[in-house]
């Protein structure tokens, strides 16, 4: 074999000690210089040479610029003779095969069956296309030696289906390069052609042969550093069981509460979504000042809610927004004129969610129930990949629990875990004890009828600025929309280095403080902390009070003499608010302050 120019050439340089882009030695059949990890990632892979190598990069790091370099280096060097890129969708399947063509690698985005036209050199198909026909793909691998490159490689757990498809599709394969942007599934599907080792506490997790973090590319300049703007406020909802909740987004709730109390948030109608859709376009103005093409993105959760956020975005700006639909035929073209126009608001319904290159995307609003680590580094990663140095990202949320989390963890790397934790550990920081919840929720509690089914009616909400979240601290103090405290954050500059967006975010709060102690105490109608001192309240801690309750109302029946339900039913009537199953934290600690009073009544 040929003894390898880039290896050869840079083998004494590590990647970290090379320049973000990297300045020259680009392999044949290339037009950009690398940047340091793609040049990094290149050493490393053409010094071992491997059949097999995953390489994690964060989204908007550039993995398909890595790929393609890698499979035309194969291609020149003949290790391989041809080139089958599987794509999690039909939209990405396109662009790979456009991102091709442009450094010389043809590939055919349309390949269905049959022998290939001699004018390319490889297919572009999606683990869909490769499940429906596993042959066919295997007898291309065993005719002509194949790299095959598989684009966020996670898909192909999506279903068993799929990753036997793709075992025995590309069990022939001579190489196979594995990509993926984001943390790895959650669930215990083993991914094909992914090795695991077995760590110290006899778990097995995914093993990367290269990585580059968002820390590491935020460093690089190669990404743009996230601003999360949090949003809470008072939501109102109806049960199946006719019961009215009131509860505020963000305090400690149920699951199935905080689920309620989100989808309340995100239905058009009521004033939370106007109000953040207000906001994010006022944020938009203030980054087109310096990123002057800068587009806003609503990631929907379904096809009706986006409908209804463009007629929002319409009604606010007075332009219309681009609907993006995955059903609908013109779907990619639509995602192409938006992002080579210069028009503020694409809606869209998941499929934009990943992979899909729209550079100037600046602004996001996360509109969606969706609360898996996984969903949420895809969403995001449309927002960070950088253009220049200084572009910052700002994404609008909810402020529910787990998307604090995840927003406050940016940086974590993470690996797929094959095997369960035998008992929860720091660890795993999405480890939820959803059985001992549901054990919780059902010990000794009040028959609650058609309480499992959890239907509801969303009747009015509320949007309450709450918090910024930048580099795992947190900013701000609760405020109205509209008001000054909120523009204040919607005014950053677009264009900041990552210290300096800090340092200003450290001033707002400051000024905000400061202003805040000047007020009479009746107009300080909101939760008056700085945003560090209002914590995320986790389930582990709901799960406590519930325990607590069930325990107090257990030592109250030994001592009334009253059964469990009607002890808990009297409390419902005395103090209000829902099954117990479906309390906020304070509704709990009510309940719980009221069976104390109760018990030393009789003694």
């Amino acid at each position: 074999m040929p003894a390898s120019p880039v290896a050869g050439a840079a083998s004494a340089s590590s990647s970290h000690h090379l320049s973000p882009a990297f300045p020259g030695r680009a392999p044949w059949g290339t037009a950009n210089k690398l940047r340091a990890w793609q040049q990094g990632a290149m050493e490393r892979y053409l010094q071992e040479q491997p059949r097999d190598f995953l390489a994690v990069a964060t989204p908007g790091a550039g993995k398909t610029t890595f790929a393609l370099t890698l499979a035309s280096w194969l291609l020149h060097h003949h290790v391989v003779q041809q080139v089958t890129v599987v794509a999690p969708t039909e939209h990405l399947k396109k662009q790979w095969a456009e991102a091709a063509a442009r450094i010389g690698i043809k590939l055919d985005p349309e390949y269905s069956a049959g022998p290939l036209s001699k004018e390319y050199q490889g297919v572009a198909v999606t683990y869909a296309g490769v499940g429906v026909r596993p042959m066919l793909h295997r007898n291309r691998c065993e005719q002509r030696k194949t790299l095959v490159i598989l684009d966020e490689i996670h898909h192909a757990g999506d279903s068993k289906s799929w990753g036997e498809a793709c075992l025995e599709a590309f069990e022939p394969a001579t190489r196979r390069l594995a990509l993926t942007g984001t943390p790895f599934r959650s669930d215990t599907n083993p991914i094909p052609f992914v090795a695991y080792e077995e760590g110290n506490d006899g778990i097995r997790r995914s093993a990367a042969d290269y990585t580059y973090g968002y820390g590491s590319a935020l460093g690089d300049g190669v990404v743009r550093p996230v601003i999360f703007l949090s949003y809470s406020g008072n939501m109102r909802w109806r049960t199946k069981a006719g019961d009215e909740i009131a509860a505020r987004l963000g305090e400690p709730m149920t699951k199935d509460a905080v689920s309620q109390a989100w989808r309340t948030a995100l239905d058009a109608r009521g004033e939370w979504m106007p109000s953040v859709l207000r906001a994010a376009d006022q944020r938009l103005t203030e980054v087109r000042k310096g990123i002057p093409d800068a587009g806003a993105l609503v990631i929907a959760s379904d096809q009706d809610s986006a409908r209804a956020y463009a007629k929002l975005i319409r009604e606010i700006t007075g332009h219309k927004a681009t609907l993006v639909l995955s059903d609908d035929t013109g779907a990619s073209n639509r995602i192409d004129e938006f992002s080579h126009s210069d028009d503020r608001w694409m809606v869209a319904v998941r499929m934009v969610s990943e992979g899909v290159d729209v550079p100037r995307l600046a602004v996001g609003v996360y509109a969606t129930t969706i609360s898996t680590p996984l969903f949420f580094a895809q969403a995001v990663g449309r927002f960070v990949r950088s253009r220049r140095r200084g572009e910052t990202a700002s994404v609008f949320l909810p402020t529910v629990p787990d998307l604090l989390t995840f927003a406050n963890e940016m940086e974590v790397e993470r690996d797929h875990a094959l095997d369960k934790p035998k008992k929860e550990s720091e660890e795993d920081p999405y480890a939820e004890s959803e059985k001992e919840m549901e054990e919780a929720n059902k010990e000794q509690d009040e028959d609650t009828g058609e309480q499992e089914q959890f239907s509801f009616e969303a009747l009015e909400s509320e949007a309450v600025f709450d918090r910024v979240l930048y580099d795992g601290a947190e900013f701000g103090m609760q405020a109205h929309p509209g008001s000054a405290e909120e523009q204040d954050y919607l005014g950053i500059p677009g264009l900041l280095e990552p210290d300096q967006v800090q340092l200003l975010l450290q001033k707002r709060q400051a000024r905000q403080i400061a202003h805040s102690r000047k007020k009479p105490d009746e107009e300080a109608d909101l939760l008056e902390l700085p945003a560090e001192r209002r914590p995320v309240v986790s389930h582990k801690e709901m799960l406590e009070l519930r325990k607590k309750l069930n325990t107090m109302v257990g030592a109250y029946v030994h001592q009334s003499g009253k059964p469990h339900g009607v002890i808990h039913t009297e409390l419902r009537r005395v103090c209000g608010g829902p099954p117990s199953a479906e309390a906020t934290a304070g509704q709990l600690r009510q309940r719980i302050e009221k069976v104390q009073e109760w018990a030393t009544r009789m003694r």
